[in-house]
């Protein structure tokens, strides 16, 4: 967790502890269910860890900020950023149920207090939020009509309230124009 602490000197005791367990955990728990790459748990630190926190370099999200996390999988980039913003609630959600399980561990062990869990499809859900936070869950043109009418329309944030996206390639892959989201493109490779 080294790399870790250089990025995020700030981080509490508390914090870094948390962030200390998790490796153990993701190993516990991917020898059992496969909820990230078998290739990419040697490298969990850089590129799941640090790979979510990449958002809070560029954006805070202040207290109270209602932040849902679609497609978590494993609980990423969600479970990081709840430690890192602890007065911020995170809904996160996944239509796959042995990861919610995996995931609702993870945050039982974690002792996380800011932390709702949500087996759906994105496309069903009916709830408020400012912000959704993705990784590579979905082409940017089906998170954008998943999260239509849901933001909340009073931000408390630096920002309008709207979509964090941590992807890869091509993104610009719709018309956005006719969308009225803010939209956040973060290009973390």
């Amino acid at each position: 967790m080294n790399k870790l602490k250089y990025y995020f000197p700030e981080l509490s005791n508390h914090q870094i502890k948390q962030f200390e367990m998790l490796p153990g955990l993701f190993n516990y728990w991917n020898s059992k269910i496969n909820v990230i790459s078998r290739k990419d748990i040697a490298e969990i630190e850089i590129r799941h860890i640090l790979h979510s926190l990449s958002i809070a370099k560029f954006f805070s999200f202040n207290n109270n900020s209602k932040i849902l996390d679609v497609g978590t999988g494993g609980g990423f980039p969600g479970i990081p950023l709840a430690i890192l913003f602890p007065n911020s609630k995170f809904i996160l959600v996944d239509s796959i149920k042995k990861k919610i399980k995996v995931v609702d561990e993870l945050i039982k062990d974690l002792k996380l207090e800011n932390v709702m869990l949500i087996c759906s499809r994105a496309e069903d859900l009916d709830i408020k939020y400012d912000f959704l936070v993705t990784r590579a869950v979905a082409k940017m043109d089906k998170i954008i009509k998943w999260s239509k009418g849901n933001f909340n329309h009073n931000s408390n944030n630096d920002i309008p309230n709207g979509i964090i996206a941590l992807k890869g390639g091509e993104i610009l892959e719709c018309d956005l124009s006719s969308w009225l989201v803010q939209i956040i493109y973060l290009l973390i490779h």
